[in-house]
């Protein structure tokens, strides 16, 4: 049984990576509209809640 904590942590490093990633994608693109829409003299539409 000295395999089920490795597993566990492998597991929850590769859930934690990549929930990371796609709340800095996230992020990351949010504010590249937001830019793109600045350039192009568009107001930036309100943000979600």
């Amino acid at each position: 049984m000295d395999w089920v904590p490795i597993v566990l942590l492998t597991f929850k490093l590769l859930v934690f990576g990549t929930g990371m990633f796609f709340a800095i994608k996230w992020h990351y693109d949010k504010g590249k509209k937001k830019k793109a829409a600045e350039k192009n003299g568009q107001a930036p539409s309100p943000p979600v809640e």
